[in-house]
């Protein structure tokens, strides 16, 4: 064999090697698809009641459950489940105007990325107006800010720090939503400082986070949140973002632990590195998503990672029932210093904070 022709078979056999893990986020049996999943996810949001945020407010769960059934109906050209969807929502900007949430809490602002979406969608002013001030306020000191809260403020973080994990997608994708609505790049630049100084706080050598700087435990859901908040901000930074490179570090590093950590049946525990704890259904569609995303984006080794988010995307599909709902959902969660409460934190079945990532895994796999 000439040495032409043995490079054009190293060639041919590198390229059809390169097809077939391509192919492993795109050929799935029948029932797995990401199209029929979504369907049966985003249509099960309509029967929904509300979920409410200490009973007054539409919670996040709920926003980021209508968001991700609105990017799907967006994605799919669905207009009745638009309809139905944009229904809702006028409903709720009309006679049910009280459950709309107050401007004061990271929890609570991360709403406004909804609106945002609709205006995507749209391109309707009201609901930019609506939307936007939710980013915008969370950048402004209110009057009655206390030491700790004009502190971050002062440094060009949000007055709404905590340092809880779950907070870097509460924060991300409300200024990420509003960054892709009016262009102005302040809204992703301070998302990535606030990103940046989360990654730097939070972030253990094995690349996963503690739930706070006083919870020294590796939750999974809020590691999720952190793994899907890095994600939606590496979607949008301009690549001569400074913040970037500190950011994409962050996440590579953790898709290493993740992919160390994954059970043998492709799923993430609810303590990620315990063993004997349950498995969980949020967390594991949390990182899932963020792995998705890394091979289709470029970001992560197509070779090394394609396969451990397929074997978690066939892991996760067999845990919604016949309604729809995503079973084995860890509740909502505060942070607490001992390691038995998250082993005993209930588990809910149709919970939004699950029903929600199995939708952001749909859109990721929908991708080209």
């Amino acid at each position: 064999m000439t040495k032409k022709l043995s490079t054009l078979l190293v060639l041919f056999i590198s390229c059809q090697y390169l097809f077939a893990q391509g192919n492993l986020l795109k050929d799935f049996p029948e029932g797995f698809g990401p199209k029929e999943v979504g369907k049966r996810l985003a249509y099960r949001f309509v029967d929904r009641k509300h979920m409410l945020h200490a009973g007054k407010w539409i919670s996040y769960p709920e926003t980021f459950n209508w968001t991700g059934a609105l990017k799907y109906a967006e994605k799919t050209k669905d207009k009745k489940l638009f309809s139905l969807l944009e229904a809702r929502f006028d409903k709720l900007t009309a006679e049910e105007k009280q459950l709309l949430p107050i401007m004061n809490h990271v929890d609570l602002n991360m709403f406004g990325s909804l609106p945002l979406e609709f205006y995507l969608a749209t391109k309707d002013k009201k609901y930019l107006e609506l939307g936007l001030p939710y980013a915008d306020t969370q950048w402004q000191l209110p009057e009655n800010a206390n030491a700790q809260q004009k502190a971050w403020a002062d440094k060009g973080f949000t007055w709404q720090t905590r340092l809880w994990i779950d907070d870097m997608y509460m924060i991300t994708i409300v200024q990420a939503q509003a960054y892709k609505a009016t262009g102005d790049r302040k809204y992703i630049d301070r998302a990535a400082k606030e990103m940046v100084h989360y990654l730097d706080e939070l972030q253990r050598p094995n690349g996963l986070f503690y739930h706070a700087p006083d919870v020294p435990f590796y939750w999974g859901r809020g590691n999720g949140w952190m793994a899907a908040g890095m994600t939606e901000i590496l979607r949008l930074l301009p690549k001569d973002s400074k913040e970037r490179p500190r950011i994409l570090e962050g996440y590579k590093n953790m898709m290493k632990s993740l992919k160390d950590f994954q059970s043998p049946t492709g799923m993430w525990n609810q303590l990620i590195d315990a063993p004997d704890c349950w498995a969980e259904t949020s967390g594991t569609a949390m990182f899932t998503y963020a792995l998705i995303s890394g091979v289709k984006q470029g970001w992560l080794d197509q070779k090394e990672y394609a396969p451990v988010a397929r074997k978690a995307w066939l892991a996760m599909v067999p845990y919604i029932n016949e309604k729809g709902d995503v079973r084995e959902v860890c509740v909502g969660t505060n942070k607490k210093n001992d390691r038995q409460y998250y082993y005993d934190r209930p588990r809910n079945v149709g919970d939004s904070h699950g029903q929600s990532p199995y939708l952001w895994c749909v859109l990721a796999l929908m991708e080209k």
